[in-house]
């Protein structure tokens, strides 16, 4: 494939994630209530965005449930809706995580 067909679909998967997308291992939690009850899984992030997150974690949830997320490393914590849900591998599930608040601050990095 030539490199300008590269480059093109580049720019139309930033355009359809809507920014771009770093390799990063965050430690995160995920929390949610199930039945009265405060629930909270530990994992890790594959990459993030100021958007979200693709992370691993060993609890399996709907699409659309909607999450606590917590960087581990700034206990900075927010609002998320699972976007998409992967494959299970030994270390959890592939969880598409968007936050319900944007911020580059979330992660502590500048994209």
């Amino acid at each position: 494939m030539p490199l300008v067909e590269n480059i093109k679909f580049d720019e139309r998967e930033r355009h359809i994630r809507g920014t771009g997308r770093l390799n990063s291992r965050v430690p995160v939690a995920v929390e949610w209530s199930e039945n009265g009850r405060a629930l909270r899984a530990e994992g890790y992030t594959k990459d993030i965005s100021p958007k979200g997150c693709l992370a691993i974690v060993p609890q399996g949830f709907v699409v659309g449930q909607r999450l606590r997320i917590i960087n581990l490393i700034n206990q900075l914590a927010g609002e998320a809706v699972l976007v998409w849900r992967g494959h299970e591998g030994p270390a959890g599930w592939e969880l598409g995580l968007e936050l319900a608040h944007s911020s580059e601050d979330f992660w502590g990095l500048d994209f």
